[in-house]
């Protein structure tokens, strides 16, 4: 192997140098270790070999003018990080050159575009490709449009994939990166398959799926209704109204007690904060159904809504404009008037479990929570479960580590069970118990009793029971042993539910 097979492209001048150098120097420790093996002094210095490394942008050049594809064995990398809605206009650019305009792609980060372009030139040879990568592009609603391509199209198939880790740079602002890294080719082959996850011995597939799971090759797409028949899920109520229709509990209490006839007009009002963490109680102004002449003559009230009136006059965005006519309403308002489990949309990625929890229809919740209406204790029991939360922590979406429930994709393609009726109540019987475990603790947050730490004996066991109670009724009991492996089971219920499709 001789510096001269080696070839790069790099868009900065200063670590085209360095990847000069840092070659340079690999062949100068090379040649130092065959002296010793050929007992003879090699003529290195002064530096004659080349280190074919081009400067330029790598979604712009076209990579057979580094090298001709049929002379390439390896393509390697560590794309450059850079979130789909971190983008700059120039690199969405560079993106749109290499994916075209389709559905969801500018959903794709920035990694996602060196996988195109590694996929169209390997296509008809033995080429092997790996990159480093953030570990988004293998969660949640940029998973189809990125994989359904590579591998419908360009006849993909992952070799090798480690699962998350983080990655801590070295710099003083250190943050770490989460990310995959990730083997594939388009040639066949009978190799074996290896899932690496941790310090655990790697894990031999029959196929990696863009989840990094050893399953079937499953696309989830976003979907306004479930695929099985449950009750609907949605996001809370969204204000846009500029903090107007909100209330402090001494807002609240100023209102009425200056006008008792406007007590109506006011709902508590809840956020996937104030959920888990116990925050301040807030109020707002729910004015829907509510008729003008019960809070037209309040002041405090129609200055609030002359604000949410300018406000959404002033904003860019069409849809907002037109609700200044309806400054008395919220922006979207979908909560019925059912109770409702009450799901946070982001939670930290150190809970087991994501606290969920049951609601009165009097509380307004608000759109950074996804709400269930109509929910039972059955229901209750399979979303709380941890067959439930392993299908939630693959195909989800994260905000930095943080799982980001998004309904249309984690609730609306979750495959249920067909339990028997001794199975569902059983099922009901153990929700109820996380339910009362919880209650035994009146003054403890969702936060205190859901931190892994801090989690009191009597809801772990209730969890652990209800866990078993969901297992048994999808008939995964004493059969899987592992989360990949359960969700591995999910997708291909997905898959069978989804034929039609």
């Amino acid at each position: 192997v001789s510096i001269s097979q080696f070839y790069g492209i790099e868009i900065n001048d200063f670590a085209v140098t360095v990847a000069k150098t840092a070659l340079w120097i690999a062949e100068s420790q090379m040649m130092k270790e065959t002296e010793d093996v050929v007992h003879m002094t090699l003529d290195f210095l002064p530096l004659k070999s080349y280190a074919n490394i081009v400067e330029g942008n790598a979604l712009r050049i076209e990579w057979e003018a580094v090298v001709p594809k049929y002379e390439l064995n390896y393509i390697m990398g560590n794309p450059p990080f850079v979130g789909a809605s971190m983008m700059t206009k120039e690199q969405k650019n560079d993106a749109v050159a290499v994916f075209g305009k389709g559905k969801r792609v500018n959903s794709i980060d920035y990694v996602g575009a060196w996988y195109h372009k590694a996929a169209a030139l390997m296509q008809n040879t033995f080429i092997q490709a790996a990159f480093v990568s953030t570990n988004s592009i293998t969660q949640g609603e940029q998973v189809t449009p990125l994989w359904d391509k590579l591998v419908n199209k360009y006849n993909i198939h992952i070799d090798f994939a480690y699962r998350t880790f983080k990655w801590n740079s070295e710099a003083k602002e250190k943050a770490a990166v989460h990310c995959v890294i990730i083997g594939f080719n388009s040639s066949k082959n009978h190799q074996s398959k290896y899932i690496y996850t941790g310090s655990t011995a790697p894990q031999k597939a029959q196929n990696i799926n863009s989840y990094l799971i050893d399953a079937p090759d499953v696309f989830l797409t976003t979907r306004s209704t479930p695929i099985c028949a449950v009750p609907t899920i949605s996001y809370g109520n969204k204000p846009s109204d500029g903090g107007n229709l909100i209330l402090s509990q001494e807002e609240r209490d100023a209102l009425i007690s200056k006008d008792e006839s406007i007590r109506p007009c006011i709902r508590r009002y809840l956020g996937a904060k104030d959920f888990i963490n116990n925050n301040e109680i807030r109020y707002c102004l729910w004015l829907k159904g509510v008729s003008p002449a019960v809070y037209r003559k309040n002041a405090e009230i129609m200055r609030r809504l002359d604000a949410v009136r300018e406000m959404r006059s002033a904003s860019s965005a069409a849809p907002t404009r037109v609700l200044a006519e309806k400054p008395y309403l919220f922006f979207s308002t979908p909560q019925t008037d059912s109770n409702y489990l009450c799901i946070p949309e982001v939670s930290s990625e150190r809970r087991r479990y994501i606290p969920i929890g049951f609601m009165s229809s009097e509380i307004i919740a608000s759109n950074t929570v996804v709400i269930v209406s109509d929910a039972t204790l059955y229901h209750f029991g399979i979303i709380t479960s941890n067959v439930h939360m392993a299908w939630m922590r693959t195909v989800c979406g994260r905000l930095k580590s943080d799982y980001r429930y998004a309904g249309s994709v984690v609730y609306n393609n979750f495959p249920w069970p067909t339990p028997t009726e001794q199975q569902r109540i059983k099922i009901e019987q153990t929700a109820q118990a996380i339910l009362d475990a919880r209650a035994l603790y009146p003054d403890a947050s969702l936060a205190d009793l859901y931190d892994e730490t801090t989690m009191p004996p009597e809801l772990r066991k209730a969890h652990q029971q209800n866990d078993k109670a969901v297992m048994m009724a999808y008939g995964f009991w004493g059969k899987l042993n592992s989360e990949p492996a359960c969700v591995a089971e999910l997708m291909k219920m997905y898959q069978e539910l989804t034929k039609a499709d």
